[in-house]
C-alpha cells in the first residue's frame, strides 16, 4: 500500500478492518471511564469514540453511597456499538451477570459453594441471586425435610451448592440442602464419636411413627423404639409423647458406621420386674386389666410394667374354642389367678376360670353317682349321645348305656337332637372333665333280676323270636333276657338240627348252659335239655346193660311224666 497516496481501495479495507473489530467487542465486558453525570445516568466513554449512558442505580452500593466520580474506570457490558441516538448501549447489571458466570463457572468445576439470596418463588420452587446472576433452586432442594414457611430464608445471604449450569440457556440450578446434608454429617460424626453407650442426655422428639418415636439429640437423630418408651405396654407412641416435648433418654446402643442410635426411656426407672417371683405366688389372685386381646387369649396389667397372659384354654370351664374376645373385653377389670411366673423369660401365666367354681365339681356335689338327672340331648355321635346339664356342662351316654338287651347302634336312631331324657350318673371325673351317664339304667338290669331263678342248668321255655340260618333267636319267657340257639344246639338228633323246622312265636323248652351275670351271657340249648332228660330216663327206669330197649326205658319215662300231670 502506498503511505503517501492511499487508493480507495486501502481505506475500504482499513474501514472493514476497524469494524469488525468494534463488532467482535460487542456482547462482551469492555472497560471505561466516567465522563460526566446527567441526572440519574453516568456517562461512559468506552474508547470507540462513542458513550453510552447507564443507570447509576446499577452501580449499586458505590451510587448510593456517593462513590461513582468523574474518571473513575468501570466495567460494562457493551450490548451494541450505536443505536439512533449514535450512542453506545451499555449494561452495568449485565456486566456482573457475566462476571458472576465466569466465577461460578469456576467454583462449578472445582465444586465449591456459592453465596446467594433467596428472593422471589416461582413454579416448583424458588430463584436465587448469585452476585447478579439469577439461579433456580427446587423446593425439593431448600432443607433436608419439607419447609412450610420459607420467610426467614428470604433475602438471606447463605452458602448453596451448584447443581448444575448452562449458559447457552442461561440455567443455573442450585442446591441448599446439599450444603446442609454435609454439615450435618460432619456434626454426625462428631455427636456420635463424642456419644457411650449408657449416656445420659437430654433431646426434643422430631417424628412420632407407629413404631416409635425419633428424638433430635443436637444434630442427629436417635430412635426411641415404642418397647423402650415405658415398661408397660404402649400401643402407640403418641400415647405418651408428643412432637416438640424435651425428654430425658438413655444411649442403648451406638453404631458408629451406621451412625444409627438406640434410645430407652424406661432404662432410666426400676425394673418392675425384680423379686417379681416373690410379689406374686403362684395360686394367689389379684385383679387386673384387660389390655388387649388376641386369638390365643388376652393380656393382664397387673400393675405399671406388669402383664400377664391368659391363654385362651384358661379362660371359661365349659366354653371351649370360642374367641377370648366375647368372655373378656378390653379395659374391663377382672381377677385372675397366678398360674406360673418366668422372670428370666418375663412371662406370668394367668387363669380366670381358677377364680370361679368348677361345674364339674358343683355337678359331683349336686348329683351324686346313682343319682337321676334330665336334660336335652345336645349331639349324637358314633359313640353316644351328650345330654346338656345344669351348671352348663355335658354328659355323654355311651352306646352300651343305652339298652339292656339291643345294639347301641340300634337304639341311638330313636334319638333326636333337643330330645329331653332322663338319664342315670354313672360317673364324674373331676380331673377328666367328664360326666358318664346310663339311660338302661334306669329300667334295671334284667339279668339281675332274673339272677335269683335263673341258672346254669335250669329249664326254661324259649319263644322263638326271628329263625335265622345258623339257629334261632328265643326269648325266655316270664323275664326280659333273650338267647341265640346255635343249630348245633337244636336238637340232640343231627337230622333234626334244623331252625326252619320252627316258627316264629313256637315255645319249647329248653336248657341253660350259660349264665354269666357279671359278663351278661347266657346260653340255652335244647340239645342239653334232651340229653338230660335221657340220662334220667335212663337212671329211673333201667340201663342198656338191662336188656330193656332204648325204646322201652324212653317210653316208660314218657308215660311216667303223663300220670305225674294226670295227678295234677
Amino acid at each position: 500500500m502506498n503511505a503517501t497516496n492511499p487508493t480507495r481501495e486501502d481505506f475500504a479495507a482499513l474501514l472493514e478492518e476497524s469494524l469488525s473489530a468494534t463488532d467482535m467487542l460487542e456482547g462482551t465486558v469492555v472497560k471505561g471511564k466516567i465522563v460526566g453525570f446527567e441526572k440519574d445516568l453516568a456517562v461512559i466513554d468506552v474508547g470507540l469514540k462513542v458513550e453510552g449512558r447507564v443507570p447509576a442505580k446499577e452501580f449499586g452500593a458505590r451510587a448510593r453511597n456517593g462513590e461513582l466520580n468523574v474518571g473513575d474506570e468501570v466495567e460494562v457490558y457493551l450490548e451494541r456499538i450505536e443505536n439512533a441516538l449514535g450512542e453506545a448501549v451499555l449494561s452495568r447489571d449485565k456486566a456482573r451477570r457475566e462476571e458472576s458466570w465466569v466465577r461460578l463457572e469456576a467454583a462449578f468445576e472445582k465444586n465449591e459453594k456459592v453465596t446467594g439470596q433467596i428472593f422471589n418463588q416461582v413454579k416448583g420452587g424458588f430463584t436465587v441471586d448469585l452476585d447478579g446472576a439469577v439461579a433456580f433452586l427446587p423446593r425439593s432442594q431448600v432443607d433436608i425435610r419439607p419447609v412450610r414457611d420459607v420467610g426467614p430464608l428470604m433475602h438471606t445471604p447463605q452458602p448453596f451448592q451448584i447443581l448444575k449450569m448452562d449458559k447457552r440457556r442461561g440455567n443455573i440450578v442450585v442446591s441448599r440442602r446439599v450444603v446442609l446434608e454435609e454439615s450435618r454429617a460432619e456434626q454426625r460424626q462428631e455427636l456420635v464419636q463424642s456419644l457411650e453407650e449408657g449416656q445420659v442426655i437430654e433431646g426434643v422428639v422430631k417424628n412420632i411413627t407407629d413404631y416409635g418415636a425419633f428424638v433430635d439429640l443436637g444434630g442427629i437423630d436417635g430412635l426411641l423404639h415404642v418397647t423402650d418408651i415405658a415398661w408397660r405396654r404402649i400401643n402407640h407412641p403418641s400415647e405418651v409423647l408428643s412432637i416438640g416435648e424435651t425428654v430425658k433418654v438413655q444411649i442403648i446402643r451406638v453404631n458408629q458406621e451406621t451412625h444409627r442410635i438406640s434410645l430407652g426411656m424406661k432404662q432410666l426407672e426400676a425394673d418392675p420386674w425384680d423379686g417379681i417371683e416373690a410379689k406374686y405366688p403362684v395360686n394367689a389372685k389379684f385383679t387386673g386389666r384387660v389390655t388387649n386381646i388376641t386369638d390365643y387369649g388376652a393380656f393382664v396389667e397387673l400393675e405399671p410394667g406388669i402383664e400377664g397372659l391368659i391363654h385362651v384354654s384358661e379362660m371359661s370351664w365349659t366354653k371351649k374354642n370360642i374367641h377370648p374376645g366375647k368372655i373378656v373385653s378390653t379395659s374391663q377389670e377382672v381377677e385372675v389367678m397366678i398360674l406360673e411366673v418366668d422372670a428370666t423369660k418375663r412371662r406370668i401365666s394367668l387363669g380366670l376360670k381358677q377364680t370361679l367354681d368348677n361345674p364339674w365339681s358343683v355337678f359331683a356335689d349336686a348329683h351324686p353317682v346313682g343319682s337321676v338327672v334330665e336334660g336335652e340331648v345336645k349331639n349324637k355321635t358314633e359313640f353316644g349321645l351328650f345330654i346338656g346339664l345344669d351348671g352348663d356342662v355335658d354328659g355323654m351316654v355311651h352306646l352300651s348305656d343305652l339298652d339292656w338287651n339291643r345294639p347301641g347302634e340300634q337304639v341311638i336312631e330313636e334319638f333326636r337332637k333337643g330330645d329331653m331324657v332322663k338319664a342315670q350318673v354313672l360317673d364324674v371325673d373331676v380331673d377328666k372333665e367328664r360326666i358318664s351317664l346310663g339311660i338302661k339304667q334306669l329300667g334295671g338290669d334284667p339279668f339281675a333280676e332274673a339272677s335269683g331263678e335263673l341258672h346254669r342248668g335250669a329249664v326254661v321255655t324259649c319263644e322263638v323270636t326271628e329263625v335265622k340260618e345258623n339257629g334261632l333267636e328265643v326269648s325266655v319267657v316270664g323275664s326280659d333276657l333273650s338267647a341265640f340257639i346255635r343249630r348245633g344246639e337244636l336238637a340232640r338228633d343231627r337230622s333234626e338240627q334244623r331252625p326252619e323246622r320252627f316258627a316264629v312265636g313256637e315255645k319249647f323248652d329248653a336248657r341253660i348252659t350259660q349264665f354269666d351275670k357279671k359278663a351278661r351271657r347266657m346260653a340255652v340249648s335244647i340239645k342239653a335239655l334232651e340229653v338230660a332228660e335221657e340220662k334220667e330216663a335212663i337212671a329211673q327206669f333201667g340201663s342198656t346193660d338191662s336188656g330193656a330197649s332204648l325204646g322201652d326205658i324212653l317210653g316208660a319215662a314218657l308215660n311216667k311224666a303223663r300220670e305225674d300231670s294226670d295227678e295234677e
